[in-house]
């Protein structure tokens, strides 16, 4: 007996390290994320899972047509779920596309923010912004409100990810708001540089 309890001390010793999984990240978003228009693998966010895999471990708990208050209702359970590392807030544009008061999108990142956190979560923000024909007053302000709650909050922000693909044909449904299945791959590789550095993957 106490043979064999040398021997498993000395496995143990002797073990490799480096066994620990990767850190997760859940991506709470609507239907940019959630692959609006084509099969769920072929999403930005099934092709980055790929491109990170053995790197980060993704969740992807987007749905199409998501507000910043669904998310919110959401976010409490998912948290618990998947006990994130991070959590990529992908949510807004609806809200903006529905003409919703800004001071309420704002309460709302704010409050998914500050849930991330308490769960042991860092959050990022995904910026977001409209199309021009919301009026001018209110596409700027939109677009401007994510920066300055990433400043006010101090949390990382990616930079909006589709305003070079929106005049290009093939990049962009016929609904002139959803990205193709031929730019989702552009939209993972862009994102996955971006955590790379920002993650320190």
């Amino acid at each position: 007996m106490r043979r064999l309890l040398i021997v498993f001390i000395a496995l143990i010793g002797c073990a490799p390290l480096g066994y620990a999984e990767p850190p997760r990240l859940l991506v709470l978003g609507d239907s940019l994320s959630a692959a609006y228009g084509m099969q769920i693998e072929q999403g930005w966010v099934a092709l980055l899972a790929e491109q990170l895999d053995g790197e980060l471990q993704i969740a992807n708990a987007s749905v199409s047509g998501e507000t910043s208050g669904g998310g919110l209702a959401r976010l409490p359970p998912l948290l618990e779920r998947y006990q994130p590392d991070w959590v990529l807030i992908e949510l807004g544009a609806n809200d903006g596309l529905r003409g919703y008061p800004l001071s309420r999108l704002r309460d709302n990142l704010s409050e998914k923010i500050a849930l991330s956190r308490a769960a042991g979560a860092e959050p990022i923000l995904f910026a977001m912004a409209l199309p021009a024909n919301y009026g001018e007053r209110y596409t700027s302000q939109f677009s401007a409100l994510y920066p300055s709650l990433a400043d006010q909050q101090q949390v990382a922000l990616l930079p909006f990810q589709f305003a070079d693909l929106l005049g290009q044909a093939a990049m962009i449904q016929a609904d002139g708001l959803h990205p193709t299945v031929a730019a989702q791959p552009i939209i993972a590789a862009r994102i996955a540089e971006q955590l790379r550095g920002l993650l320190q993957l």
